[in-house]
């Protein structure tokens, strides 16, 4: 994962994807990047999320030259997460896609995302 803390700037983590059969051994099918910032900055939005429906779009992100989404990705409020579902076009390769879904979970150690003050769910802070 790499950072760069300029404004504006991209937190990308870049993924290679391989296939995995029985008969042979991984073969690289492309790569792509994740442009995680709109996913982190939906957890800091000044937001009661607890009051919005399940299934509210928060954000949405338009596929780019820059963002290797291959359509519309969408951030949702989601039993009591925030999720986000993308299609990533593969790059160095004749074509391919791969469908994710980017949820945060607390694990040991997590302190969250949020800022102090803010009206977000108790488990970010």
């Amino acid at each position: 994962m790499t950072s760069n803390n300029l404004p504006g700037s991209r937190l990308v983590n870049a993924e290679t994807v391989y296939d995995k059969d029985r008969f042979s051994g991984d073969d690289k099918m492309g790569n792509t990047e994740i442009d995680l910032r709109p996913f982190l900055e939906a957890h800091q939005m000044e937001l009661d999320f607890q009051k919005l429906p399940n299934g509210c779009a928060i954000k949405r992100i338009r596929l780019g030259r820059t963002n290797g989404l291959a359509e519309e990705s969408t951030i949702t409020w989601s039993n009591g997460k925030i999720i986000q579902n993308m299609i990533l076009r593969l790059r160095n390769m004749e074509c391919g896609e791969i469908e994710i879904m980017l949820k945060l979970t607390a694990g040991p150690g997590f302190s969250g995302l949020g800022r102090e003050g803010s009206k977000k769910t108790s488990w970010l802070h």
